[in-house]
C-alpha cells in the first residue's frame, strides 16, 4: 500500500486544481450584531462586543469577514446579497448573527433593527428567514454553509401574539450545512448583562483548537456552554455536512485526537419533587403587553407537535385530553383598587419614536383605531398602564368587537388590580371567539389573582390543548395547582415554565403574582 500510493502521489498533486477548494481565500463570513432595538427597553449588551470578537477570530482562520452592526433591513439586505455574490462552488460561507430572532411558521427569522412586528405578516415581511438565507447560499455553490445563531432571547415582539412558541426553531436546511443555536428549540435564556454572551465565550475557545473538526468544535461548544450553565442553558446543533472542514486548519496537516471533553454535569430529571433551580433573578423589567392572536379561525385546530428538543431539556408534561372550562366565578376576594396612576405619564414617553409616530398617526385621525390598539401595546409595555388602558377604551369605542383589544384590556387591568373588569373582557372575548387562546391565558390569570384556583386551572389547561408550549399558562397552572393542593403536579408545571423560559417568575412577579 506504500509504494503504490508514493506512486500516485504526483498524480493526484495534479488534480488538486480542478477539485473544490476549501482554502483560506474561499472562506466568506458574513457576522452581524444587533443590539439597538427601539422597541426593546434598553440595548443588548452582548451583540456587538460578540460579533466583533467572532469577526476577529475569523479573520485571523483564513475568513474573508465582512461585519454589520446595528444594521435595518434594507442594511441587512444589502450584506446577505453582498455576500451572496462573493460565492463561488466548493466555497465555504459562514453567517454568524447576534441579537433578536423569533420564530413564525415553522421558520426563525433573524430581526433588524427597524423591524415593525405586531402581527404573523409583519415578520415574514421584516424578518430574514434562516432557511432563505441557507437556501440561497446553496444555490449560489457553496460546499459548506454554517450558520451560528446567537438570538435565542426573549425580545419584545413574540409577546404581542403569545400564541407563537418563544425562542427558535427546527432549520430544514440543504445537504452540506451546520447550524448551531445557542439554546435549545423554543427556549430562550436571559441577557447574561455582560459584554459577552456565554454561548460565544466557549465558541471562541473550541474555534481556536487547530485541526479539531467543525461538528467536533460545535460539540464541544454545546459541553462548554451546557456545564457553565449547570445544565439550563443547552445550544442546539443540526448538522448534514458530508465532508471535513474545520475552522482552524493547522500547519501539521494531521489531526490530533483532541481530549474528550468532560461530559456535562447530570442534570436531574424534572420531577415533582426535585425542580431544577431557577437562574438569578435579573432586575424585573415592567411586563410586556399582551398580544394580539392573529388566528381569526373561532375554533383553531390543534398546532402540530413542536419539534423534539435535546435530551437535556426538559418538556412540559400536558395531558392528552382535557376538560372544557367551566363558566367563571365571581372573584372570591374583594379587587384592590386599581393603580392607575403608576408608570410614566405621556409626556416622559412623548420622545419614545414609536409611540411618537403612533401619536402623530392619531392626531391626524382620531379614530385611527389600528395605531391607537398599536400605542395602547406600547404604552403597556412600558408599564404606563392609565394610558394603556385609555388607548384600548377608545380602540373599543371605535369597534366593540374588537377581541384583540379586549383581551389586551383584559390583561392589563388584571395587572392593575381591577380584576372585576377585566373578568368581564375576557368572557366577552371569549364569547366573541371562543377558543382565543390568548384570552384564555388572561383569563387564567384573572382567576388566578381572585382566588379562582379551579377556574385558573380549566383556563390554563385549555390554553395548553391549543398551544402545549405557552409558558405562562404552564406556569399559571403550576402555581394554580399548588394553591388548590396539589403540591407535586403544580411543581412539575412550574419546573418544566422555568426550563422553557428563565424568566417567567420575575414576570409574574410583575402582574403581583407570586
Amino acid at each position: 500500500m506504500k509504494i503504490r500510493f508514493l506512486f500516485l502521489l504526483p498524480l493526484l498533486v495534479s488534480l488538486v486544481p480542478t477539485a473544490p477548494s476549501l482554502a483560506a481565500g474561499d472562506r466568506f463570513a458574513l457576522v452581524i450584531g444587533n443590539a439597538k432595538y427601539p422597541d426593546a427597553d434598553a440595548p443588548l449588551k452582548e451583540p456587538i462586543n460578540d460579533a466583533r470578537d467572532v469577526a476577529d477570530e475569523l479573520k485571523r482562520d483564513g475568513f474573508s469577514v465582512e461585519i454589520g452592526e446595528n444594521l435595518t433591513g434594507d442594511g441587512m439586505r444589502r450584506a446577505f446579497d453582498k455576500l451572496y455574490g462573493k460565492i463561488k462552488p466548493g466555497s465555504v460561507a459562514l453567517v454568524f448573527y447576534s441579537g433578536f430572532g423569533i420564530q413564525s411558521a415553522r421558520q426563525s427569522y433573524m430581526l433588524p433593527i427597524d423591524a415593525q412586528i405586531w402581527t404573523e405578516s409583519d415578520v415574514r415581511r421584516d424578518g430574514f428567514s434562516l432557511e432563505t438565507v441557507l437556501g440561497e447560499l446553496n444555490t449560489r455553490g457553496a460546499g459548506v454553509k454554517i450558520a451560528l445563531i446567537d438570538a435565542s432571547r426573549r425580545n419584545p415582539f413574540e409577546r404581542r401574539f403569545r400564541s407563537f412558541s418563544a425562542g427558535l426553531t427546527p432549520v430544514i436546511a440543504p445537504n452540506g450545512t451546520l447550524v448551531m443555536y445557542s439554546a435549545a428549540l423554543a427556549s430562550v435564556v436571559s441577557d447574561a448583562g455582560g459584554g459577552h454572551s456565554l454561548f460565544v465565550q466557549e465558541l471562541l475557545k473550541e474555534i481556536r483548537v487547530p485541526d479539531l473538526m467543525a461538528e467536533e468544535t460545535l460539540n464541544r461548544t454545546k459541553m462548554g456552554v451546557t456545564r457553565a450553565s449547570r445544565g439550563e442553558q443547552v445550544p442546539w446543533i443540526s448538522s448534514s455536512l458530508a465532508e471535513d472542514f474545520s475552522f482552524s486548519p493547522g500547519a501539521g496537516g494531521s489531526r490530533p485526537a483532541p481530549a474528550t471533553p468532560p461530559a456535562p454535569p447530570a442534570t436531574p430529571p424534572v420531577v415533582a419533587n426535585n425542580p431544577p433551580p431557577a437562574p438569578p433573578a435579573p432586575p424585573t423589567p415592567p411586563p410586556p403587553p399582551k398580544p394580539a392572536d392573529t388566528a381569526a379561525a373561532p375554533a383553531p385546530a390543534s398546532p402540530p407537535a413542536p419539534a423534539p428538543a435535546p435530551a437535556t431539556t426538559p418538556k412540559p408534561q400536558i395531558e392528552a385530553a382535557l376538560p372544557p372550562p367551566p363558566p367563571p366565578v365571581k372573584p372570591a376576594d374583594p379587587a384592590p383598587a386599581p393603580s392607575m396612576d403608576s408608570g410614566p405619564s405621556a409626556a416622559a414617553l412623548a420622545d419614545d419614536p414609536t409611540i411618537k409616530s403612533l401619536t402623530s398617526k392619531i392626531a391626524a385621525n382620531p379614530d385611527d383605531v389600528n395605531a391607537l390598539y398599536r400605542r395602547g401595546q406600547v404604552y403597556a409595555s412600558k408599564g404606563a398602564y392609565n394610558l394603556a388602558i385609555k388607548d384600548f377604551d377608545d380602540t373599543l369605542r371605535i369597534n366593540t368587537k374588537d377581541v384583540e383589544a379586549l383581551n389586551n384590556r383584559c390583561w392589563t387591568r388584571t395587572v392593575v388590580g381591577d380584576l372585576q373588569g377585566a373578568l368581564k373582557d375576557c368572557n366577552e372575548a371569549l364569547r366573541l371567539r371562543p377558543n382565543f387562546v390568548d384570552a384564555l391565558d388572561s383569563r387564567g390569570l384573572v382567576n388566578l389573582k381572585s382566588g379562582a384556583v379551579k377556574n385558573a386551572i380549566a383556563d390554563f389547561d385549555a390554553a395548553l390543548r391549543i398551544n402545549p408550549r405557552l409558558t405562562s399558562s404552564l406556569y399559571g397552572r403550576g402555581l394554580a395547582k399548588q394553591r388548590n393542593g396539589s403540591a407535586q403536579e403544580g411543581a412539575l408545571d412550574i419546573a418544566n415554565a422555568k426550563a422553557m423560559d428563565p424568566n417567567i417568575v420575575q414576570e409574574f412577579a410583575s402582574y403581583g403574582v407570586r
